[in-house]
């Protein structure tokens, strides 16, 4: 697994959501561990990751699947992370329903 995927990144743009919705209740995050979980929070969202690092032409990709809560909600859906511009760049999709790209900045 590359290094660069672990650690805690702050979302700073999202396709979907404006800035002030990101942090709403606190900073948007997405936290990545070593251990193949992780987590984020954005707006009133939050969910627990769980993910694999896969190889896909030139390119690693962190792809993930996750769990967790919109607004009280339990929501599920999928993602891949990349590395574009000195930071992550990725993409989220909520089961049956939105998905917006992501950047974000090392925490």
């Amino acid at each position: 697994m590359k290094a660069s995927f672990p650690g805690k990144w702050i979302i700073t743009e999202m396709e979907q959501w404006d800035k002030d919705y990101i942090d709403l209740e606190e900073e948007g995050y997405i936290e990545i561990n070593k251990k193949g979980d992780g987590s984020f929070k954005f707006g009133l969202v939050e969910g627990q990751i769980d993910y694999v690092v896969e190889n896909i032409g030139n390119e690693e990709r962190l792809q993930f699947t996750w769990e967790g809560m919109d607004e009280m909600d339990t929501v599920t859906g999928r993602g891949w992370i990349t590395h574009k511009d000195k930071g992550p760049y990725g993409k989220l999709f909520f089961h049956l329903s939105d998905s917006s790209w992501f950047k974000a900045k090392k925490a």
